[in-house]
């Protein structure tokens, strides 16, 4: 391991609680894949697996910033197994009622229920933070190394649900995914001793991490950005389909992820200076930009070979985001924070593979590439005009200036707006 990701891991419980993480986060990746491989297998209803699939990422969408907000006021271990208990009993459910064949709408309210599946992802950099704030250094290197296991769960998860439900049985996927929550989230709140300090009196009345201008311009630039991950899934699908070769769309993605997360790696070892939002307003643009060569595909090796160019601009442009959570949520509103920004995905994949399927069915898979073009240009859009708000510093809880700026923990910005320590946080 290089030496920027060997530091991380010098301090006690680390490993644990990262590897425990990475458990908790697998579901991202494999529930929504293994509930459509599960419905279509059993009834062979693809619109009915979509729409399943659909109310599990909004359901998560909605519930997941509140069980992050009770997350930051009561404490990790409180909230997550809680939590974790009614999404594993509402995907037992799900199960149970696809196999026995019961009316749809038990299958919908199941999956309105799983969608209670806590964020681990915000968990795991939550700690990461409160044991790295003050050194934006090795606080940079802790997030690009989650980005990478976020990478690595998109890589091999799809891939692991899909051959479960097919080669055992079709609710295999599905189990398997919601055995890796119930473990990662045990593993989890098990270790104490990393576990971030609640704030139980640090939210004012009807008080919201969303109350900082800076977050809703990241999440309304990540609602575009869900929706370019969301459309070339599912146009991807449709491009090696109509190609005669369905089986290598999973293969094809998963040729994306590798270069975000190469990327992502590389990115870590970095020791970058200047302004944290200028890097994530050229990041945002490299996106945009990088679906212009998708709309020249025509067969499958160059697809892949764009994909993966296009994949190198995403896991930098992810971890400078979650430091930019960091830096404009008040800390005893940093779990919520990093969790509306994984809702503004969930939200634009939702969005981005429904106007994906309508696209393709209209004019075909090369049409269909329009949309995250499309997706990109509004995220360029909305970031533009509105990242300058970044270097601003936001008060803690609306009450005063946040000690985080006050302190010498190389969170304040610089006279160029960079931030000082010349660090990403």
């Amino acid at each position: 391991m290089t030496s920027p990701y060997r530091a991380i891991f010098t301090a006690p419980g680390t490993k644990g609680f990262s590897a425990a993480g990475l458990l908790g986060r697998m579901p991202l990746s494999m529930l929504g894949i293994g509930v459509v491989t599960m419905i279509s297998q059993l009834t062979g209803r693809y619109g009915l697996a979509g729409a399943l699939s659909a109310t599990l990422a909004l359901s998560a969408a909605a519930i997941g910033p509140q069980i992050s907000r009770l997350v930051d006021r009561h404490g990790q271990r409180r909230v997550l197994r809680r939590a974790t208990v009614v999404s594993a009993v509402a995907v037992a459910g799900l199960l149970v009622c696809a196999q026995q064949r019961l009316p749809d709408w038990t299958l919908f309210v199941c999956a309105a229920g799983g969608g209670c599946v806590p964020s681990v992802g915000s968990m795991v950099r939550a700690r990461w933070a409160a044991m790295h704030r003050g050194d934006p250094r090795m606080l940079h290197a802790a997030y690009s190394w989650e980005s990478i296991v976020d990478e690595v769960c998109f890589i091999f998860g799809p891939i692991l649900s899909i051959g479960l439900s097919t080669a055992w049985f079709p609710e295999a996927g599905p189990l398997m995914a919601g055995g890796f929550l119930v473990v990662g989230v045990c593993w989890l709140t098990a270790q104490r001793a990393t576990e971030p300090a609640p704030h139980p009196h640090g939210h004012g009345p009807g008080g919201s991490a969303l109350g900082s201008p800076g977050l809703r311009l990241l999440v309304l630039t990540f609602v575009a950005t869900g929706a370019i991950f969301g459309s070339i899934d599912v146009v991807t699908v449709a491009f090696a389909d109509e190609r005669g070769h369905k089986a290598l769309a999973s293969l094809v993605l998963a040729v994306y992820a590798l270069g975000s997360c190469l990327a992502g790696a590389v990115f870590g070892l970095l020791h970058l200076r200047g302004a944290a939002s200028s890097r994530w307003l050229v990041g945002v643009c490299a996106m945009a930009l990088s679906m212009i060569p998708l709309q020249l595909a025509g067969n499958l090796p160059f697809l892949a070979g764009a994909l993966f160019v296009a994949g190198l601009f995403v896991a930098p442009t992810m971890v400078t985001t979650m430091a930019l959570v960091e830096q404009h949520v008040p800390r005893s509103r940093l779990t919520e924070g990093m969790t509306w920004t994984s809702t503004g995905l969930a939200v634009g994949v939702a969005l981005g593979s429904s106007a994906a399927g309508w696209a393709v069915d209209a004019g075909g898979a090369r049409q269909g590439y329009l949309v995250p073009l499309v997706a990109g240009a509004l995220a360029a859009v909305v970031a533009l005009p509105g990242y300058r708000r970044l270097n601003l510093p936001v008060p803690l809880d609306g009450s005063g200036a946040d000690d985080r700026y006050s302190e010498n923990t190389g969170c304040g910005t610089d006279g160029d707006g960079g931030t000082a320590g010349g660090d990403l946080a």
